[in-house]
């Protein structure tokens, strides 16, 4: 097989994937408007890990279409070398089949990169939806006190993961998803969470601050004072000690720990409670997300 058969082959079939790439990315920024209409879209509540599901089905999109136009590559140039396509390039020099042969190189090993990099953020993404899902559906068994969860609950702060509502008081409960190891404990201390063996350490204040700011939007609805208590999740792991009055570190096995962790100054009344679910509900469904 000659260099001139390979090189016209390639440019063949380097084109051929080209224009498939250019059509599908075309069609979807044509659809894409279309994508997030739903039905009932002021009944429809945002689910636990939402952000975390989208995510993971865009990444697993990507990595489907860079297998697709992978195939689309093989099989155009398999099919060009049996036509024989050096016929049609055959007047080309030597140095422009090895020039197309070089883009064609860095265009595969920048191709094989990219999907490199899909597939472990698709699984770094895989283990934070289910981290989040995991203490999404555990906190929906906390259901005395007419406690209520919402999900990807947005502030000025950012995004809270979990919000609980009831009349013993709110939580922000934000999931700090870590793969576990071996030495799966860890330690709070003030404002950080140290994962054993001690390596990795994780500031959390910025639980603190969007309890805080959601504090301040709920107090904004019901006209008086709203303490949020902060809450961290981390799946997974054992929590060894907890030397911060500030926060509460649970895992997705002992959650019921936050019906102790209360106070009766951030008890409800029930019209509050009432008032705060209305707020939430109205502001986590689909038509209401930006």
């Amino acid at each position: 097989m000659s260099l001139q058969a390979i090189s016209s082959a390639a440019t063949i079939a380097l084109a051929s994937t080209i224009v498939i790439l250019l059509a599908i990315k075309s069609w979807h920024l044509m659809t894409q408007p279309f994508a997030g209409i739903r039905s009932f879209p002021n009944s429809i509540m945002t689910e636990a890990a939402q952000r975390f599901r989208d995510q993971f089905e865009q990444l697993r999109g990507e990595q489907s279409l860079y297998l697709a136009l992978t195939l689309m590559f093989i099989v155009t140039f398999g099919v060009a070398i049996i036509l024989r396509p050096q016929d049609t390039f055959g007047d080309l020099p030597a140095w422009q089949n090895i020039v197309v042969l070089v883009v064609v190189l860095l265009g595969a090993t920048y191709g094989f990169y990219r999907f490199v990099r899909v597939v472990m953020e698709r699984r770094r993404v895989a283990f934070v939806r289910d981290a989040n899902i995991a203490i999404g559906h555990s906190l929906q068994k906390l259901t005395s006190n007419q406690n209520r969860v919402f999900h990807e609950v947005r502030c000025p702060a950012g995004i809270i993961d979990n919000v609980v509502v009831g009349l013993h008081g709110i939580y922000a409960v934000n999931v700090v998803a870590i793969r576990p190891r071996k030495d799966n404990r860890v330690r709070l201390c003030k404002d950080e969470l140290a994962f054993a063996p001690g390596k990795l350490v994780v500031s959390v204040s910025d639980a603190g601050l969007k309890a805080k700011q959601i504090a301040k939007v709920l107090r904004k609805q019901t006209g008086h004072d709203i303490r949020v208590r902060p809450v961290i999740a981390v799946p997974g792991w054992e929590i060894e000690s907890q030397a911060s009055e500030q926060y509460l570190v649970v895992n997705e096995r002992n959650l019921a720990m936050m019906r102790g962790w209360k106070d009766e100054r951030d008890y409800l009344m029930n019209e509050d409670v009432d008032t705060i679910h209305a707020f939430l509900t109205e502001n986590g469904t689909h038509s209401s997300r930006p």
